[in-house]
């Protein structure tokens, strides 16, 4: 799975951490635009593509896609 955090969509809300079966999600220090701190996917390979993190997301600013082993993470800015 590829996870791309759509920064400027993102409010910093966090139900995609706290809706991860896997805990993939942590809130990090990075911050958007607006002001909101970004959530990061910090362990990756724990993801098994529910989709429960993109399902919650209340602003479309998580983006999952089937990929091969070699691509682990993008984020789009």
């Amino acid at each position: 799975m590829a996870i791309t955090i759509v920064k400027d969509f993102c409010k910093g809300c966090g139900f995609c951490i706290v809706s991860c079966p896997k805990k993939v999600f942590d809130l990090s220090d990075e911050m958007n635009k607006k002001g909101y701190r970004l959530p990061a996917p910090v362990r990756i390979d724990d993801c098994t593509g529910c989709s429960l993190c993109d399902l919650y997301c209340p602003d479309f600013a998580i983006v999952l896609e089937k990929t091969k082993k070699k691509d682990k993470e993008k984020e789009v800015g």
